[in-house]
């Protein structure tokens, strides 16, 4: 199959293109490269450099290149900047995602596997958190997923688009040689930030909260390797292109890790290097922090069988260390 990627050259973007490449499929990606990478796409993989705010060129890019899927992840993806700028995201996922879903139904009704987010649940009362949990978005970045999810299945209603959506937890790691990996403007997920402070770029690492009703003290939260996440949406390609049905599915590891069990795998896996242990300091708890956010991924499991193989904290947190110690400015290394 020849599949169109949008947001192809991100993070998670440019490692599922290597995967399905790696299956065997075709792909095109779309990016504007405002926050992707051209340098993270594979050797001789066409990209479009277009926004989806351009809906003609997004039309265009479907008629030329006649994909037979479309796998959705350019978005804007920062919660405490969407709080802060919330037209900008609405224009951006809500309005882009718009543009995209208008110009499949015009152009080719084909499939849509969509780049959904565990934000739209908000806080949520039970953990792990199945797919029919409440829909309770806390931010405007879960709220223009959350409308983009409903989009996409009023679509299908009027047009018969069908699609996949995938609820992600909390991304991490990077493809084992390190020649691509997580290089966001903002750096705000926490194996990241500590890793970058392993490397001498940030001073400490913070710890919001340690009075949260959980085994030591601090916030749990479920991390899943980027390259199984990758899979997912092979696996999910591959369903629809099947027939299977519409469907939305969590993706994570079913269990957590807490914020101090993270910085201590951090710790052991830069042991013995020519790096410091990390410096910790304890902060009063953030705004809007659950105490645990954990993926209830039996769905996709029994669905599309689906199973994570990274599923060891240091392991994980190795692969993120190889990216990032050998890139230490990301893509400008």
């Amino acid at each position: 199959m020849k599949i169109l990627v949008t947001g192809g050259a991100g993070y998670i973007g440019s490692h599922t293109v290597r995967a399905l490449l790696g299956a065997g499929h075709s792909v095109v990606v779309l990016d504007n490269l405002s926050s992707g990478h051209a340098q993270a796409l594979p050797e001789g993989v066409p990209l479009v450099k277009a926004d989806l705010l351009d809906q003609a060129a997004v039309q265009e890019a479907l008629s030329v290149h006649q994909p037979d899927a479309v796998v959705h992840f350019a978005a804007l993806i920062e919660v405490g900047e969407s709080m802060s700028q919330p037209g900008r995201y609405y224009r951006n996922n809500v309005v882009g995602s718009l543009n995209l879903l208008t110009a499949i139904a015009q152009t080719r009704k084909i499939p849509i596997v969509f780049s959904s987010t565990a934000a739209l649940y908000g806080d949520a009362e039970v953990s792990p958190i199945p797919e029919d949990a409440p829909k309770q978005p806390t931010s405007v970045y879960g709220e223009t997923k959350l409308m983009t999810e409903q989009m996409i299945q009023a679509f299908e209603r009027a047009h018969g688009i069908r699609s996949i959506r995938l609820r992600y937890f909390n991304v991490c790691g990077a493809v084992p040689d390190g020649s691509i990996g997580e290089d966001h403007v903002n750096k705000t997920h926490l194996i990241e930030l500590a890793l970058l402070t392993a490397l001498g770029q940030r001073e400490k690492m913070m710890i919001y909260g340690d009075d949260y009703p959980t085994r030591d003290g601090t916030c749990i939260r479920d991390y899943i390797h980027v390259l199984d996440l990758a899979q997912a949406h092979v696996l999910a390609v591959e369903a629809l292109a099947q027939g299977a049905g519409s469907s939305a599915y969590n993706v994570g590891l079913g269990h957590g890790f807490t914020v101090r069990e993270v910085l201590d795998a951090v710790d052991a896996v830069i042991e013995g290097s020519d790096y410091a242990p990390l410096t910790r300091e304890l902060a009063p708890r953030r705004a809007g922090d659950p105490p645990s956010l954990v993926a209830d991924s039996s769905s996709i499991q029994q669905s599309l069988g689906w199973k994570p193989e990274y599923v060891d904290l240091q392991g994980i947190i190795q692969t993120a260390w190889e990216w990032h110690r050998t890139h230490p400015h990301g893509f400008q290394d």
